[in-house]
């Protein structure tokens, strides 16, 4: 018979894809891990992972296990929620998966309080354009631009805010300022690459002038918002970030904004945790104080 050890290492092979990060995610060697698979395989009587240097491929037997192993990983997690009190300590790891905006200027620039609260709680802090798997356990909390279409998440809204059409002062002391929204075709743009856009939400220029004439592309908000800075052309960047940069000019702020959502989601298993609850109290109320200028 499997035993939960065993499980947990199947589902870190089945999410990480090689067995060396699967061994450094659970804390364990490598041969531990492929010694245990094997074991596995031994148990079920079929191979669940093809084996090459490049790492592993799950097996159609692996796929029929993996709901099953997940549901009672779940499961173990509600028991674990269950008798977690209250006052219990927060102690832990928490990964929290978010846009990279908003863990640079929002969460990052705040994360001492947490730390003074919690001293023995460890924040990990994914900032990716791509929206983070919370089914497959690759954080505990995603901030998300949409709620997830379906699955056992708590989701709960925590701000809108904006984004507006930015240039350097640079940028138009070489080029001119536009005074109608129509100079704007004589400009050219900063914008994302699309295929590698987490969200759909995350690309605002199409919404605010199609057919823009595009120079650069990044996956980064980062990255675009240092080449509008650095006067590489006009773009769309968040404002709560763009307001704090002097280099910046915010053009036709009444007729050019978007808005947009943040949205806090958990898998419904882990959101008594303690110091998951910790942690999502902390990105709430961080979201509340900030919010006029979001």
């Amino acid at each position: 018979m499997l035993n939960s050890d065993e499980l947990r290492l199947f589902l870190a092979v089945m999410r990480e894809g090689n067995m060396l990060a699967a061994a450094r995610r659970v804390g364990v060697d490598h041969s531990t891990v492929a010694r245990r698979l094997t074991n596995m395989e031994t148990t079920l009587g079929a191979r669940l992972f093809d084996r090459s240097p490049r790492g592993v491929t799950p097996t159609p037997a692996a796929f029929a296990l993996a709901p099953h192993a997940e549901r009672i990983e779940s499961e173990l997690l509600a028991a674990m929620s269950s008798v977690a009190g209250r006052d219990r300590e927060v102690e832990g790891t928490v990964r929290l998966a978010t846009p990279e905006a908003f863990a640079s200027h929002l969460i990052a620039p705040r994360v001492a309080e947490l730390r003074e609260r919690h001293p023995r709680l460890t924040l990990e802090l994914a900032s990716e354009s791509k929206a983070a798997s919370l089914s497959r356990r690759e954080a505990e909390i995603a901030v998300m631009l949409k709620p997830p279409p379906k699955g056992r998440f708590v989701t709960r809204k925590l701000t809108d805010y904006r984004l507006g059409l930015y240039a350097s002062k640079a940028y138009l002391e070489r080029q001119g300022e536009p005074a109608a929204r129509a100079d704007l075709n004589r400009h050219v743009f900063v914008s994302y690459i699309e295929e590698l856009a987490g969200f759909a939400e995350m690309i605002a220029l199409d919404q605010l002038l199609p057919g823009a004439a595009i120079v650069f592309r990044a996956s980064s908000s980062a990255a675009q918002h240092a080449a509008v800075a650095a006067g590489m052309g006009l773009g769309v960047l968040h404002v709560f970030a763009a307001a704090e940069d002097d280099r910046l000019v915010q053009l036709f702020p009444e007729s050019m904004e978007v808005w947009r959502s943040y949205w806090l989601v958990m898998h419904a298993d882990l959101q008594r945790l303690p110091r998951v609850r910790a942690a999502a109290d902390f990105l709430e109320e961080v979201t509340r104080t900030v919010r006029e200028r979001l």
